[in-house]
Parts: structure tokens; C-alpha cells; sequence
């Protein structure tokens, strides 16, 4: 089961690694294309959210009607070869065509992976297991950041735009920083095509005699037959449902609601774009791009170790009260950071909080986020509705990530720090008063606990 799970966590590292890289190459490629205005740069980092909005879409209709294994196996083909095509691109259009491109993989994955966890995991480890996804997030994060540490020469700090468009960096540096990215995708491919179906989905088409063998693989036989029981009579309480007659429902109106406010405050808490837009925000805080580079790894190692702290207290504290802990402490962060940038504060001091919002963040906001969504929609229509939350995820990404170089511009970066505190303030309360606990109980409980 934990090597299933790491397989399909896979999916997470590709997204992590994908989505990250382009923070550490952008000063690179923007010299190689020569793009000056904040609405081509902002183009440029943002366009792959519009393939990851098909791809969240795409995952549904796939998943639900194929399985969540041939998905898998799509989204891995479109990694390794968005990867290399990226690489490849010569000119700014086709850049931006294998990014969104590689956005689709993102899209897809990004709901698919926790998803296929959860519908193989036990009540008494589901929360764990699908941490192992955002685990992998955060690793291809910090492997994105490594590889532009390792691949990018030094930059001299008085080098102009013209200068770094003609060094190595900018005329090959960048492209290896994007494609090294085939080689982790092949190890998924590969990986995708060893493991099973996931044993729900298979039951749902009425294949039991293989959803039980899946089951007695992960947990024996005694395991097997508890869950199959436990499937066989959610299945019977609500023949034939799908996304629409859910919709029709107002109990899973309110799930389907509360999935989507979650994706949505996921980005909308502003921790995105210090990945996206770590050289601009460091560049503020007065550090070379040099510098930037070694604060990115920084950063990086210090969201793997706080997603390893979410790992051993996600069962112990359950969700909703880790997503408390998170929204009350990033706005906290925010409003001291923000406070930082307008009083003109520079240095280590930024550094510190960027640090700690990004622990905050890495502990609870991100893994669990993944761990609510995949828990609480019903089974018939787990897939749909998983992909229906993504692609509200990736929408309001696509919003944070086009509007923070707009708003860099117009407010200034201490006022929009501000903006997402007030986000987080929100989000605590909505969490507050709408999220229930799920820790411990099985997913066909759960369902059962809406009624």
C-alpha cells in the first residue's frame, strides 16, 4: 500500500518540480526572449495554470470513465514530453504552448494522485498516505530549486538584462533546468504502469471479484472483506448517482461547496506566488540574483521538513484543526511581513518570515488541503467532484499568479502581503464554522455523516 502510494505520489513530484522550475529560470529565459513588460513576464509564469485548468477538468471524465491507473499513465506521458519540448522551444510562442502543455499534466495529477490514495488507504492511515503526496510536492519543489542552484553559473551582480541573455544561462542554462524534469517523469510512467486499479473504482463498475483482490493485496483478507461490505452498502444507498444528481442534493451541494472554498484558499493564501515570484520578492528585500538562487533552496528545505512534521500530526490533530492553525498563523506572517516592506526593512529579517510562512504553510494549509478534498466527496462521484475542486484550484492560481505582478506594481509588495492576510482571516472563519472532522473514519463514513 505505502509503495503504491509512492508511486502514485509521483504524480506530486512531477507537479511540484514542474510547477517550481520556472521560478529559478525566469530571469533566464526572460533575457533569452526578451521579455520586458510585467504583462508578458506575468504571461509567461501564468500560462501553464490555463493547460492546468484543462487538465483538471480532463482528469475527471478520464478518471471515472477509464480508472484512475490509465490516467495516471496520461499524465505521466505528458510530463516527459511537455519536459523536453519546453526545453526545445526557440521561440517565446512555443514556449508558452509546452508550458500549458505541461500545465495539463499538473492539472491532472494534481487531483489524481491524493485521489488514488485515498480510495486505496485504511481509515487509520489515509491521512498519512495521501501526505506522502504533498511530500513528493514539496521534494520536486526543492529538487526544481537544486537543479536551477546547480545548472545556473553565478551571476555577477552588476550584469544587465542584454548580459544575461547572452550567457549560458540565458542561452542554455535555462533549457536544462526545464528539461531535466524527463527523467523523474519516465520513473513515474513506469511506476503508473506496475500498480493496480484503484479497488473503489473497480467496485463501482461492478467488478468485485478484482476490487477484492486489490484489497487483500493491501490488507489481507479479513481487510478485504470489512471494506467490501462497507462499499457494497454506500453503493446501495445511492444506485446510479453521478455529479448531477448530486448537484440536485442540497447535503452535497454544501460538500461540493465546501471542497471548492477549500481549493480556493489553498492559493488565495498567497503562498504561491513566493515560489513563483521568489527573484522579484527577495529582489525587494534587496538581494542579488545570486543570493535569491541559494534563499530559494532555503525556502525549499524548509517546506520539506514542515510537510515531514504534517506527515506525524495529521491524525494526531486531525484537519480541521491544522487548518485553523494555518490560516490564523499566515495571516499573522503576512501582516508582520507586509508591515516589513513598507517600513522599508531589508535583509535576513524578510528572509525569517518568507521562512516561516512557508513552514506554517508546508504544515498544514498544503497536505491538508489535499487530504480534506480527496476525503469528503461521495464515492460514486468522487472523481468529478475531485476535479471540479481542482479546476477551482487552478483557477484562482491562474488569478493569485496573474494579478501579484499587477499588484506588485500598483501597491507595492507590503500591501499585498496585507491583501492575503485578510484572505487567511476569512479562511479561518469559513473553516471555522463549515469544515467538520474526518480523521479515523472511513471514506464510506464519511459520505454516511453528511446525511
Amino acid at each position: 500500500m505505502w509503495l503504491c502510494s509512492a508511486v502514485s505520489a509521483l504524480g506530486g513530484l512531477m507537479f511540484g518540480y514542474d510547477w517550481v522550475v520556472i521560478g529559478g529560470a525566469k530571469p533566464f529565459y526572460e533575457a533569452s526572449f526578451g521579455l520586458a513588460s510585467p504583462t508578458q513576464q506575468a504571461w509567461a509564469v501564468s500560462c501553464a495554470l490555463i493547460g492546468c485548468l484543462a487538465g483538471a477538468i480532463m482528469s475527471g471524465g478520464l478518471s471515472e470513465r477509464f480508472g484512475r491507473k490509465p490516467a495516471l499513465i496520461v499524465a505521466a506521458v505528458i510530463f516527459a514530453v511537455s519536459s523536453v519540448g519546453t526545453a526545445l522551444a526557440t521561440q517565446f510562442d512555443a514556449f508558452v504552448a509546452w508550458r500549458i502543455a505541461g500545465g495539463v499534466a499538473i492539472g491532472m495529477a494534481s487531483g489524481l494522485s491524493p485521489l488514488y490514495i485515498a480510495e486505496i488507504a485504511p481509515a487509520a492511515s489515509r491521512g498519512r498516505l495521501v501526505c506522502l503526496n504533498q511530500i513528493a510536492i514539496v521534494l520536486g519543489i526543492l529538487g526544481a530549486q537544486v537543479v536551477n542552484l546547480l545548472i545556473a553559473e553565478p551571476v555577477p551582480v552588476s550584469a544587465t538584462v542584454a548580459e544575461i541573455g547572452r550567457s549560458w544561462n540565458g542561452t542554455s542554462g535555462w533549457r536544462w533546468m526545464f528539461g531535466a524534469a524527463a527523467v523523474p517523469a519516465v520513473f513515474f510512467l513506469l511506476g503508473c504502469l506496475l500498480i493496480p486499479e484503484s479497488p473503489r473504482w473497480l467496485a463501482k463498475r461492478g467488478r468485485w471479484a478484482q476490487s477484492e483482490q486489490v484489497l487483500s493485496r493491501f490488507g489481507g483478507a479479513d481487510y478485504a472483506t470489512q471494506a467490501i461490505g462497507e462499499i457494497r452498502e454506500a453503493l446501495a444507498a445511492a444506485p446510479g448517482r453521478n455529479l448531477r444528481s448530486i448537484l440536485a442534493e442540497p447535503r452535497f451541494r454544501r460538500v461540493l461547496v465546501i471542497g471548492i472554498v477549500l481549493a480556493v484558499l489553498q492559493q488565495w493564501c498567497g503562498i504561491n506566488v513566493i515560489f513563483n515570484y521568489a527573484q522579484e520578492i527577495f529582489a525587494s528585500a534587496g538581494y542579488a540574483v545570486s543570493d535569491t538562487m541559494l534563499n530559494i533552496v532555503i525556502t525549499g528545505v524548509v517546506n520539506c521538513i514542515a510537510t515531514l512534521v504534517a506527515l506525524f500530526t495529521i491524525e494526531r490533530l486531525g484537519r480541521r484543526q491544522l487548518m485553523l492553525i494555518g490560516c490564523s498563523g499566515l495571516a499573522v506572517i503576512y501582516i508582520v511581513l507586509g508591515g516589513c516592506y513598507l517600513a522599508g526593512v531589508q535583509g535576513w529579517p524578510l528572509l525569517l518570515l518568507v521562512i516561516a510562512a512557508i513552514a506554517c504553510y508546508g504544515m498544514t494549509l498544503a497536505p491538508v488541503t489535499w487530504v480534506a478534498l480527496s476525503e469528503i466527496f461521495p464515492g460514486e462521484a468522487r472523481g468529478a467532484s475531485m476535479a471540479v475542486a481542482t479546476t477551482a484550484l487552478w483557477s484562482a492560481c491562474f488569478l493569485l499568479t496573474y494579478s501579484f505582478p499587477l499588484l506588485n506594481a500598483a501597491a507595492g509588495t507590503g500591501l499585498t502581503f496585507w491583501l492575503y492576510a485578510v484572505i487567511c482571516v476569512a479562511g479561518l472563519i469559513f473553516v471555522y464554522t463549515r469544515l467538520p472532522e474526518t480523521k479515523g473514519k472511513t471514506l464510506e463514513e464519511i459520505e454516511r455523516s453528511w446525511t
